[in-house]
């Protein structure tokens, strides 16, 4: 029997995940790197970390597997999206670390950018708004800070790329330079309706058109892994950015279908099908992974600071040695005793957008304990979630379309349980669980299966997604919105002068 191998590049970690034909982990090995922070709100990796990390995985998943690379139809990848790499064509060495997606050090650039009237033309190309989010000004901060780098892009020697794009590069030893349509979408720079990279946007950030890779479907020939890594060469036939390949991997292909990552960040999308809707409610309209060349489309809400709240709870404050402890803490009282936590650290995103927000925490008496502030952590998930599904199923109605009327779930902390029923409670319709939770990684899986033909169609995969757990809402309507009225409070106090 032959296998399937997803490398999946997150924002805090490297996984390697093998899974067998019928959707079942096999193996797995994950690797933490550094985080680096050289200002308030820049957020840095270092891009041979990442790459060192990810290979390591690799191995020690095979090894975990008991399998040898022989073993392996072929290779999918999925990756934190947005964040930036550049580095020198001819000696594979980045010139600058990697700028990551969460880093906020290009806003000034997209203040100048909003003024100029560009808002209408960006988000008609590539349906994004302009942030500091995306790839794109991030890209240009590095040719316009690093010396040199802007006379190299000039002369040809400089390759840009998201993280799937680097660890193509590595993967084929420099003959690559690629990436798939979900990562490109999320630069800038792309046109989502033709789906290649647009001149007046690239023009807009004078950014070189020699610095961008090719782009290609999501399920396609990315090349052959050089033997070196792994003693066989292996084909690279899978390639999406992680929260298009969750949605891929919950099997949310038609419009209407919507799921949540709980990770780092959350984010929360919603299929569209093969219509481009523009967003009135805050959201962003993003390139949905795709097995051909015919644009998908999704809506997407994204969270930045999801599960890292429990994190900083961890690391910050430290209220408890594992994350996993955070759950009985929480559980230990019945609410959070009119505390609510809105950890705004590097700003709000959807539906909100307001970049210039900072962490409140409001509703504090000499009763607080740290169990009201971690349920209050909690909930701040899941209100933040909550308030996206909302301005999703607004966009939708307002599209001819219906509201969503399940919520996929999955990421690391969807396993909390406690956290999933206060979810059902504030949207009012059924959480689901997925049997396999690591539908970020089964997504490149599935991707590469569908390339290389273990799989005959997207209607094969569909058999083989299961329900776990489903979670029900138990309180009232009114009672869900008295709590979101709370939530909408404590937010306006983190944009208080």
């Amino acid at each position: 029997m032959k296998y399937l191998l997803a490398l999946d590049q997150g924002t805090s970690s490297s996984r390697s995940i093998v899974f067998a034909p019928d959707g079942h982990i096999v193996a797995m090995a994950q690797r933490e790197f550094r985080q680096i922070y050289p200002n308030p709100g820049w957020v840095e990796h270092d891009p041979l970390e990442i790459w060192s990390s990810q290979l390591a995985t690799m191995r020690e998943a095979l090894e975990n597997a008991k399998l040898q690379a022989q073993d392996i139809a072929c290779v999918g990848i999925t990756n934190q999206r947005e964040t930036t790499v550049v580095w020198n064509r001819h000696t594979g060495q980045p010139i600058y670390n990697a700028i990551v997606w969460q880093d906020r050090r290009a806003e000034p650039v997209c203040a100048r950018l909003r003024e100029q009237g560009m808002a209408s033309t960006v988000q008609e190309k590539t349906g994004l708004i302009i942030d500091a989010y995306f790839s794109g000004t991030k890209l240009q901060w590095i040719l316009d800070h690093v010396p040199g780098a802007r006379d190299m892009a000039a002369k040809g020697d400089l390759a840009f790329g998201t993280v799937d794009t680097w660890l193509i590069w590595q993967l084929t030893h420099g003959r690559v330079h690629a990436t798939d349509v979900s990562n490109a979408s999320r630069t800038m720079l792309m046109n989502v309706h033709t789906n290649q990279w647009d001149n007046t946007l690239l023009a807009m950030l004078d950014i070189p058109h020699s610095l961008m890779p090719q782009i290609h479907p999501s399920s396609s020939d990315f090349g052959q892994m050089d033997a070196q890594w792994l003693g066989h060469a292996l084909p690279i036939g899978g390639v999406a950015g992680d929260q298009q390949s969750a949605l891929f991997g919950q099997a949310c292909w038609s419009a209407g279908q919507a799921k949540n990552t709980y990770g780092t960040g959350c984010f929360m999308l919603m299929h569209t099908g093969h219509e481009f809707q523009t967003s009135h409610n805050g959201l962003i309209t993003t390139s949905a992974a795709q097995a051909s060349t015919r644009p998908e489309f999704a809506l997407e809400g994204s969270v930045f600071i999801g599960g890292a709240v429990v994190q900083w709870l961890r690391d910050g404050l430290h209220a408890f040695k594992n994350s996993s402890e955070v759950q009985a803490l929480a559980s230990s009282v019945p609410d959070a005793g009119g505390v609510v936590m809105v950890p705004a650290f590097t700003g709000l995103g959807a539906p909100y957008w307001n970049a210039e927000a900072r962490g409140a925490i409001v509703g504090i008496t000499r009763g607080t304990t740290m169990a009201h502030l971690a349920r209050a952590a909690l909930e701040s998930i899941a209100f933040q979630s909550t308030a996206l599904l909302q301005a999703m199923s607004r966009d939708a109605v307002q599209n001819g379309g219906q509201a969503v009327h399940e919520l996929r779930v999955d990421g690391g902390a969807c396993v909390n349980d406690l956290l999933m029923q206060i979810q059902a409670d504030l949207l009012g319709i059924p959480v689901v669980r997925p049997a396999v939770i690591e539908t970020t990684a089964l997504g490149a899986a599935y991707l590469a299966g569908l390339h290389c033909g273990m799989y005959q169609s997207q209607q094969d995969l569909a058999q083989q997604w299961r329900a776990q757990a489903t979670f029900e809402p138990r309180i009232s309507r009114d009672q869900a919105q008295a709590q979101m009225t709370q939530w909408e409070h404590a937010v306006r106090q983190t944009t208080a002068a």
